[in-house]
């Protein structure tokens, strides 16, 4: 039997973090995944992480990803194993695992299980029907495959997950048609909620499915209304065509080998169902077993990665080998984790964890200013739809005579959550200093120069610039935009607001996308004045794709566009030479179909507007006339 000091159970961010501490230690490190590739939910994960530095905050996960593999295989004493699945994890210690060639057994000194969590699925009629997904599955065919999972996706569930994979379903090119949450409020961060419906995607709370509908493979559901009671209400049925359904509704622990070790288990459904009790080094009731991240309870990336850095230091400290000043360590890891559990919703999530604990007395005392998500609902329309009202958003705007001055920052921030990389992106100081990382973020107009830096560095894309002195008649909004391809300077689209309708024209006037932006490039818009304030989006114009010489432009006399090209290349600037040349335009339509495409045409090879160009000389009869009615109207004498 093979024997190793630390056995790490799940590649993902707490067992890559558990391996780095327990390396660290210089004790052997064996760490187990069933994929092949290490990195687990991270490497499908393209959005930019909240929390603080210490959790890698504004950086993307794929990123996060790739920075703890490298740690992990920098040391010689931590063997990797891809491809590999734990089989059994026995009361005696006993651990048997098997790869693609081989079966076999391990007792290693000390286990740390970081197996994650599986999605929880929805009960409705016809739920088995091709073109139902789990959000996992279509962010691994989207972010890991390249492949689009269908045209037009139903997104079931406002979480934090559900709500990413809706926004980078849009940069995709795949349209969500709506957001559909059985509870009467958004249960994922507002500023996520607030990025998809500048896009246009409508949230539906107190909504769900009730059934789906196709032959072979899927093609629509039909969504109800609830009530107070969580019922179906009558009559309230609305079908919408899609063939896709993506469902984000929670996740369940992963607690089967835990299970086989004996563990003591409770249930408590703000976890994720059975989760192990263990104690504050996040041991549990086996000595010598840890656990961490999703498996300990259903959290953000961002606790995995806190709770694998503490489980690995303590697993080292346990079986004696511990890090030099590892109780500093530890105390700074369990601040960080209280921290990030110090939200409107972490009164519930402590509770939940006191409850778990096999060491009540040594447990932190609950946040004071902690209040349960419910009581923090305030009234208005941004926990339900993901929109502030009038009186919020204007609430964050800067003076008149600040805005009159120059650019400035605007944030749109309205809720505490665990975030705080704005104020470390500011070089002046224009942010306040955190007291708290799910303070909402406060900033001194009067400070902020408005260079935009913040811009790329909020994972909410939560700040925009304002100029409403930029000209006479415009103000110049600059926004983050992580949509490809990118439009070009001096493009002409749409300037969309909160709920993703048009407020009139948007001109690119210039864009930036630095390296140091990492994948945010910024816009700079040019809009009206009088609905500057409002502009939080822009919607690229209509692109026509560049059309084949052998598309027909005239009809009547088969001329093509390769003739007309040819024609302007050899110094043609006129429809008038045109016409001479090919004939266009002198068929039984009189150009009235070529005449227009003729214009586009000039324009873009000679650079003259069409307002310069003259659609040549027009000549009766307007319409074709027959020669019979020319000679009878001879004959009547009504050509003199």
């Amino acid at each position: 039997m093979k024997q190793t000091d630390v056995l790490i159970i799940g590649g993902g961010p707490a067992g890559l973090c558990a391996a780095i501490n327990a390396a660290r230690a210089n004790l052997s490190v064996w760490l187990v995944e069933r994929d092949d590739e290490l990195g687990g939910q991270l490497i499908k994960q393209t959005h930019m992480f909240f929390g603080s530095k210490k959790q890698y905050a504004s950086t993307r996960g794929v990123d996060i990803a790739t920075t703890l593999k490298e740690k992990v295989t920098g040391f010689d004493n931590v063997k990797l194993f891809t491809g590999t699945t734990v089989l059994g994890l026995y009361e005696d210690g006993v651990v048997t695992m098997m790869d693609r060639d081989r079966y076999f057994k391990v007792k290693p000194r000390a286990v740390i299980c970081a197996t994650g969590a599986s999605e929880k699925y929805l009960q409705f009629p016809n739920n088995d029907l091709p073109g139902i997904y789990g959000a996992g599955a279509v962010q691994t065919l989207m972010n890991v495959y390249g492949v689009k999972p269908g045209q037009r996706v139903l997104m079931v569930g406002a979480g934090n997950i559900g709500l990413i994979v809706a926004y980078q379903l849009k940069q995709a090119g795949v349209e969500v048609v709506c957001v559909v949450e059985a509870a009467p409020q958004i249960g994922g961060y507002l500023v996520h909620a607030s990025k998809i419906r500048r896009l246009g995607i409508p949230i539906l709370t107190r909504h769900t499915i009730k059934e789906a509908f196709g032959r072979e493979t899927l093609e629509g559901a039909t969504l109800v209304r609830l009530d107070d009671q969580w019922q179906p209400v009558p009559g309230s049925e609305t079908k919408v065509k899609v063939d896709v359904i993506c469902i984000s509704v929670g996740l369940s622990a992963l607690t089967e080998l835990l299970w086989q070790a004996g563990c003591d288990m409770v249930y408590e459904s703000t976890l994720g169902g059975f989760v192990p009790k263990r104690d504050l080094s996040l041991m549990t009731s086996k000595p010598g077993l840890f656990v961490a991240g999703d498996i300990a309870g259903i959290e953000e990336a961002s606790s995995a990665m806190v709770e694998g850095y503490l489980a690995g230091l303590s697993a080292a400290q346990w079986i004696g080998s511990p890090l030099e000043d590892s109780d500093v360590i530890r105390r700074d890891l369990i601040k960080q984790l209280q921290s990030l559990r110090a939200g409107p919703e972490g009164r519930a999530l402590q509770e939940a964890l006191l409850k778990v604990s096999l060491s009540p007395a040594e447990e932190p005392e609950l946040t004071q200013n902690s209040t349960s998500f419910q009581d923090a609902l305030p009234p208005g329309s941004l926990e339900k739809e993901g929109i502030p009202s009038e009186e919020e958003a204007v609430s964050l705007l800067p003076e008149t005579a600040r805005l009159e001055s120059g650019p400035v920052a605007v944030v749109e921030c309205f809720r505490e959550i665990p975030c705080d990389p704005c104020y470390d992106a500011c070089p002046q100081g224009a942010f306040a200093p955190f007291e708290d990382i799910n303070d909402v973020p406060a900033l001194d107009h009067d400070a902020c120069t408005g260079c935009g830096l913040c811009l790329s560095r909020c994972p909410g894309l939560a700040i925009r610039i304002v100029d409403m002195n930029w000209s006479k008649d415009k103000a110049l909004i600059q926004i983050p935009y992580e949509f490809s391809p990118l439009p070009a300077e001096g493009e002409v689209g749409l300037a969309l607001d909160r709920r993703g309708q048009p407020l009139g024209e948007g001109k690119v006037e210039k864009i930036l996308d630095r390296d140091t932006f990492d994948r945010t490039p910024l816009l700079s818009l040019s809009v009206d004045k009088e609905h500057a304030l409002e502009v939080l989006f822009y919607r690229p114009g209509e692109k026509k794709e560049d059309l084949d010489d052998k598309t027909i432009v005239c009809r009547c006399s088969d001329v093509t566009l390769g003739d007309i090209r040819k024609m302007i290349q050899q110094g043609c600037t006129t429809i008038e030479e045109l016409k001479r040349l090919t004939r266009i335009g002198m068929g039984p339509c009189q150009g009235k179909t070529c005449t227009p495409l003729l214009l586009k045409e000039l324009s873009a090879h000679t650079g003259q507007s069409i307002e310069s160009l003259r659609p040549g000389t027009l000549r009766p009869p307007s319409v074709g006339i027959s020669l019979s009615h020319l000679k009878e109207a001879a004959e009547r004498g009504e050509d003199e």
